[in-house]
């Protein structure tokens, strides 16, 4: 690289605040450093060991976890180049639902790899070509390193295969209690057509108290509450849905009552009650028997509610609320009134529950075999018209909301996988082993090849290197004689023995590392996932390599005001 000499100042180009970085020591070298920085910080929660963090984000909260995904967006990261790498991070949650360690692992290893190629004098470009051709042979390499795929989504036995290595890498030791339950959700919400699932239809409750093991899949709807009436079941029931309070509308402006007598003063009460009697009835002659609001439900109304035996639930989450109506084909009103057939749900059965100590409400439309076997004259003829949402709840119990926070999010992470197996069906080895089979091959094919660009595609290889370094330390055994060990089992031409191209990291290793076939042992990782992650990682390394210069312009505002004490605007 040309050595950049300094000049004197010259004309002024910016307004006064700018900074004006440039040169490999001030921006390139300053880059890496930052993004080794940042997954310094993710690095120690990656695996089935990883530490767990704890983050207290700018409204005080606090999150206990070692999920990749929550860590960098609680933090708020401001560095340029580390926001390239949260980003890239990011868009592969949203491809893959998984792998965000993953990314920023690689992506920071990538551009530490490439610190010592700089300063022997290689050009950025010239890196950048041998990273883009070494990427394009380990994506080429890694078609041919499946091992297994899913064949019957209607089997649990299959959609484990999958789901066991998700759920263990956030949640280690109880991946036997989360991930049959995954896959029983899935199960029960898969489509004929696998590649129409969507996770929408699995979704999460999280009830204090138990155990993790008490947890359940209920086929329906579940709202972590109790009707707000006295009438807690019904079937066969019509649903109008409200995203409005029940309740007497109240006008926008004040208004001064002028009563003379007592009579005055009944007659102001009759009218209201009158009026929302009136409105009640006439939900009840329309045949609704439960009625769901987004907002509060005052006294006045469900003490008529409960006068004409029907049934109120509230849901105040807008997202909870649209399930809601796709489970039971209703429309969402915004004013509290009778809802035509069209606007109209319909729901085969709601009941109230008890899990632990809490009460809860079901929804659920039945299976065709329940149908047949319950026939009723009461079943209004547009039910069959109600497009059927297959939605199943998983219900999780555990002792803390930290805790219950972090199943939810192994749970997420299992449901992803599936999704993403929908699209492309392969498994690879898991425990490390695909990388380090893809770091041989990478490193053979750059001996190959002519000119400067292997360079760069060896230190690819190397980098590769990296997942296998970090389980063993997280681990807590020596991570190079592990790196060796699998170098060598990866390298071996031996038919007999822990040799191969599926040979990982056995994590129950007590004080030596310790390799295993992760083929044989059931570690499985969709191929999908490890696909996008090298490709966004690679491609969020290059931006960051190929800057060559930053300007920052000045923070826009005045100046900071000082953080006042608290009281400080109690008058004496």
């Amino acid at each position: 690289m040309a050595l950049r000499v300094p000049q004197s100042g010259g004309p002024q180009l910016f307004k006064e605040g700018y900074k004006n970085l440039q040169g490999l020591e001030e921006v390139i070298l300053r880059n890496i450093q930052a993004t080794k920085e940042m997954s310094e910080i993710t690095r120690t929660s990656f695996g089935p060991y990883g530490r767990n963090k704890m983050v207290v984000n700018h409204l005080d909260k606090l999150f206990v976890t070692n999920d990749a995904a929550t860590i960098i967006r609680e933090l708020e990261v401001v560095h340029p180049a580390a926001k390239l790498l949260v980003m890239a991070s990011q868009q592969q949650e949203a491809e893959a639902g998984d792998g965000t360690n993953y990314v920023i692992i690689l992506a920071s290893e990538l551009l530490q790899r490439a610190e010592p190629l700089l300063r022997m004098g290689l050009h950025p470009s010239e890196i950048a070509r041998g990273y883009e051709l070494a990427m394009d042979e380990a994506l080429e390499q890694l078609d041919t390193l499946a091992v297994d795929e899913v064949k019957v989504w209607s089997e649990q036995s299959e959609l484990l295969k999958a789901v066991r290595t998700a759920v263990a890498s956030k949640q280690y030791g109880q991946e036997h209690v989360l991930a049959p339950l995954v896959a029983e959700a899935v199960q029960a919400s898969m489509p004929r057509d696998a590649t129409r699932f969507s996770v929408d239809n699995v979704r999460v409750v999280k009830i204090m108290g138990g155990g993790l093991a008490q947890s359940r899949v209920v086929h329906g709807m579940v709202l972590p509450q109790a009707p707000e009436t006295v009438c807690h079941n019904a079937q066969f029931a019509r649903v109008a849905v409200f995203s409005c309070p029940v309740d007497m509308g109240q006008t926008e402006t004040k208004g001064t009552v002028l009563l003379h007598n007592a009579n005055e003063m009944l007659d102001y009460t009759k009218g209201e009650e009158a009026q929302m009697e009136q409105a009640v009835r006439e939900l009840h002659d329309a045949n609704v028997k439960v009625v769901v609001c987004g907002s509060g439900v005052g006294d006045l109304a469900i003490h008529y509610l409960n006068r004409f035996d029907m049934i109120v639930v509230r849901c105040p989450s807008k997202f909870e609320l649209r399930r809601l109506c796709r489970v039971v084909g209703a429309n969402p009103l915004a004013r509290f009134g009778v809802p035509t057939p069209e606007e109209m749900g319909y729901c085969d059965e709601v009941r109230t529950d008890e899990i632990g100590g809490d009460r809860v409400t079901i929804l659920r439309q039945w299976s065709a075999s329940e149908l047949a076997s319950r026939p009723s004259a009461d079943r209004p003829a547009f039910a069959d018209r109600i497009q059927r949402s297959p939605l199943v709840t998983v219900v999780l119990r555990g002792a803390t909301v930290n805790a219950l926070d972090d199943a939810e999010r192994a749970v997420d992470d299992g449901v992803n996988v599936i999704k993403s197996l929908t699209k492309d069906v392969r498994l690879v080895p898991g425990a490390c082993a695909t990388e380090m089979e893809l770091s041989r091959r990478v490193q053979e094919r750059a001996e190959q090849t002519p000119g400067i660009n292997q360079h760069a595609m060896k230190a690819f290889g190397q980098a590769l290197q990296i997942f296998a370094r970090t389980l063993g330390d997280n681990v807590g055994v020596d991570s190079t004689a592990l790196v060796a060990k699998l170098i060598a089992a990866h390298h071996a031409s031996a038919s007999d023995g822990l040799v191969g191209p599926s040979i990982g990291i056995d994590v129950e290793c007590e004080n030596e590392p310790r390799v295993l076939d992760a083929k044989e042992a059931g570690i499985l990782d969709p191929l999908s996932v490890k696909q996008w992650a090298i490709r966004y990682a690679v491609q969020a390394a290059l931006t960051v390599l190929q800057v060559d210069q930053i300007v920052m312009a000045k923070t826009a505002g005045g100046p900071k005001l000082p953080k006042q004490q608290g009281n400080w605007d109690d008058q004496d």
